[in-house]
């Protein structure tokens, strides 16, 4: 067994609170065009507005999507933050130096009232391969100051790009603290694959050793209950700080909108099991998303629908194709679940929708990037559950939809796609896993690598994992790791390698738990499985209950609705 893998290389940029005000004190010369403060003039407001933090996203060789939202006070039960009911003018400055003292661009953006005060900045003419540093003004008010990145010339692979990836963050079942390891890392990119936020309400959903913190208002139905899920969640320290670090790409799973939903097809037991209530729920439910993210103009909603399925080019070495594997897929066939069911395998069946599909194999065909990335939801291996001869397998992920997913897998087969690599959320636990052609034959070659990262908080502690007595690995011999404690994965990705480290936390129950890297796995250039190259030892002593008592309790947490 190797060593423990060194730390990725990190810039020294430290996201902290105080940088604002240290910002603001920078003495900059009279009359400077390039260099002038942020003006103190415009709206007047009691307090803070920026208690929301910023955030940056969808880079491009040109540049970004800047992000904040005001709000005097997040948990107000309109979902509006306190805000007075006008526009307010929001300054912002984007600069190449953390301390202001030469301002590469700046503008004034307007807040309205009817987008609860959300502001999204989209930048271009900017230098690529760039790190840059941005904030926001309204009167006497700084925000926090945010650093983001261009992505390298689309004819250059530039340098060995950090990338880490997360998902499922219920507030209620624990601490961020996940969010404030990552934004340590210093990431240059970070994806987020889904369940930013969940619908339910205060105690509905709980773990073992009962919920940490309590969500405010109802289950999340109408524009102001989603708004105010959002801002409870985005006032969360940690969570500021990893936005504050890194640009992010974004997409959402199920719990943005309601548990296990499909299309316009809402969960058996919701809360709007009427399609048309549900489709209202879900306008809802996109509008306030999209106010909450970093998210370009193309992602406006239009009532129920979205845009979110999108490609973004990291130079010559990476596309990420970030999926929407809810809004067109198919209902999930046999009622949900695991279940070992005829339908899944309908050749009919999509979890992408037409369009989508081939938006993504036509993405195959004209790629020439080293590393063609994935971005997406649920889990595309095949996870079998079942000791026997039938195969049980989840309704809600790939597997529900095995059609769609040989279309895919073929589709990057027969393109010559380099290095095709999928991420996946979900699941609250990390695996690694082989992809293959034909999940039937075990030496059938891999033709691909799929990484999955835990949650955040979803599930509470969990528990560590022993290998040797993990049924679903014993079962699936393309599964080739699983770990069950909270935490996230972050990569190095450059010509000749991904690296990925499987971070993990203790505890999300307590402050100040470290992160320690629990596994790391390679994907060679040309070489599509996976090597093992580190696997921190089995702790007894955080394994909290059994393998199977945890494997039961992760395929409950894939299911469930309270």
């Amino acid at each position: 067994m190797a060593a423990a893998p060194r730390p990725l290389d990190r810039r020294t940029f430290l996201v902290t609170t105080g940088l604002a005000a240290g910002a603001a004190a920078v003495a900059v010369p009279a009359g400077s065009a390039q260099a002038a403060p942020l003006r103190r003039g415009g709206a007047s407001l009691p307090t803070d507005p920026f208690t929301l933090g910023v955030a940056s996203g969808d880079p491009d060789p040109g540049g970004f999507v800047l992000w904040t939202r005001l709000a005097l006070n997040p948990l107000a039960e309109d979902g509006l933050g306190a805000m007075p009911a006008t526009d307010i003018p929001v300054e912002w400055e984007v600069s190449s130096d953390e301390r202001f003292r030469r301002v590469d661009r700046k503008g004034t953006a307007v807040a309205r009232a009817e987008t609860a005060h959300s502001v999204h900045v989209e930048l271009g003419g900017l230098r690529p391969g760039r790190d840059y540093w941005y904030r926001f003004r309204v009167g006497g008010h700084l925000s926090p100051v945010g650093l983001t990145r261009t992505a390298p010339r689309r004819d250059s692979f530039g340098p060995a790009l950090a990338m880490a990836f997360v998902s499922c963050s219920q507030y209620e079942h624990g601490l961020f603290t996940a969010y404030g390891r990552l934004a340590e890392e210093h990431p240059d990119l970070v994806l987020h694959l889904g369940d930013y936020q969940y619908e339910y309400r205060k105690g509905v959903y709980t773990v073992p050793g009962g919920n940490v913190r309590d969500h405010e208002g109802p289950e999340t139905v109408t524009l102001a209950n989603y708004r105010q899920r959002h801002a409870q969640y985005k006032a969360d320290p940690d969570l500021q700080a990893a936005h504050a670090v890194a640009p992010w790409l974004i997409v959402f799973d199920d719990h943005e909108v309601e548990n296990n939903w499909a299309g316009d097809v809402p969960e058996a037991s919701s809360d709007t099991p009427d399609p048309a209530e549900f489709r209202k729920r879900r306008a809802a439910a996109f509008q306030a998303y999209y106010e909450n993210m970093p998210l370009r103009r193309g992602s406006i909603p239009n009532g129920p629908d979205m845009q979110l399925y999108r490609r973004v080019q990291w130079g010559k070495l990476a596309n990420f194709h970030m999926l929407d594997t809810r809004q067109f897929r198919d209902d999930q066939a046999c009622g949900d679940g695991y279940k070992n069911c005829a339908a899944a395998s309908d050749p009919a069946r999509s979890i992408t929708g037409d369009r989508q599909e081939q938006w993504l194999l036509d993405g195959f065909r004209r790629s020439t990037a080293r590393w063609d990335i994935l971005g997406q939801q649920v889990f595309f291996a095949q996870r079998d559950n079942n000791a026997g001869p039938l195969k049980v397998t989840s309704m809600d992920g790939w597997d529900g939809y095995t059609a769609s997913r040989d279309r895919i897998t073929k589709g990057w087969v027969d393109a010559g796609v380099r290095n095709p690599v999928v991420l996946t959320g979900d699941v609250h636990a990390h695996w690694a896993s082989e992809i293959k052609e034909n999940y039937d034959d075990p030496d059938s070659p891999a033709v691909g690598a799929e990484l999955v990262c835990s949650s955040i908080t979803s599930g509470g502690d969990g528990g560590d994992s022993d290998p040797a007595t993990q049924p679903f690995l014993k079962i699936n011999p393309h599964l080739k790791f699983y770990n069950n404690q909270r935490g996230y994965v972050i990569t190095r990705i450059d010509k000749r390698a991904m690296t990925a480290d499987f971070k993990t936390v203790p505890t999300v129950r307590t402050p100040g738990a470290e992160a320690t890297t629990k596994a790391t796995f390679v994907v060679e250039d040309r070489e599509p499985g996976l090597e093992q190259t580190y696997l921190r030892p089995y702790s007894a002593r955080q394994a909290a209950r059994s393998d199977r008592d945890l494997l039961q309790e992760t395929i409950d947490n894939e299911i469930r609705r309270p």
